[in-house]
């Protein structure tokens, strides 16, 4: 469990995250309020650039993001969290 508001996410953290979800715009949050803000929902974003915001700024770190064994969950939608629920009760 790690408070990304008083525990900045690292480089590494967020390198292995990418590593199983694929790609750094899969853990991207296009709710945080700065991505309207900063207008980066008219930009082609680059898979670096992605994970450098990520870094720069926690709300655009889609949350939650469970990690269980070599599984991640990532996001609040619905099946996400039913899968989550299905994968917990297996441990």
């Amino acid at each position: 469990m790690q408070d990304i508001k008083q525990e900045k996410i690292t480089a590494s953290q967020i390198d292995k995250m990418k590593k199983m979800a694929g790609s750094y715009e899969a853990l991207f949050s296009r709710r945080a309020l700065k991505y309207k803000s900063l207008g980066l929902s008219t930009k082609k974003i680059t898979e670096e650039q992605y994970r450098q915001y990520i870094l720069d700024e926690y709300t655009f770190l889609k949350r939650p993001v469970v990690i269980i064994g070599d599984k991640i969950f990532i996001g609040s939608e619905k099946k996400t969290i039913e899968l989550l629920k299905k994968t917990i009760q297996q441990y």
